[in-house]
């Protein structure tokens, strides 16, 4: 059974969460603004590296920041009406995988970067 996305009311744009590596930040990029660009919400990652903190040294940071993070983009793919995944080439890390598989277990539609072919002429593939 194959599941349709849920369309939202007429007068909300689609939100979608992006999901990926962060290797992959000028894709990321260009994903985003060609989803808002079609009208759509985006939700990104917040950061693709850890910022330069004065004084402050990731390495002894204790607080499980990597699992925090996790749980936040979670959260974000909770909010979307679709995941879409930056994948180049089809790279999938196990981050990536986890988040692909806990958008599948609410039934959130799932595209990915490596699949999909822009539509350019306002017809919808698959429709």
């Amino acid at each position: 059974m194959e599941h349709q996305a849920p369309r939202p009311p007429e007068d909300e744009a689609k939100v979608v969460t992006l999901c990926g590596s962060t290797r992959f930040e000028a894709e990321f990029a260009e994903v985003n603004q060609r989803l808002t660009m079609e009208g759509c919400v985006v939700i990104s990652l917040g950061m693709f590296s850890l910022p330069d903190l004065p004084g402050y040294d990731w390495t002894a940071d204790s607080s499980d920041l990597k699992g925090r993070l996790g749980g936040v983009h979670f959260q974000k793919i909770r909010m979307a009406d679709e995941v879409y995944i930056v994948d180049p080439g089809g790279y999938l890390g196990e981050s990536t995988r986890r988040e692909i598989a806990y958008a599948e277990s609410l039934g959130k539609p799932v595209r990915y970067l490596s699949r999909d072919r822009p539509t350019r002429t306002g017809d919808a593939a698959g429709e």
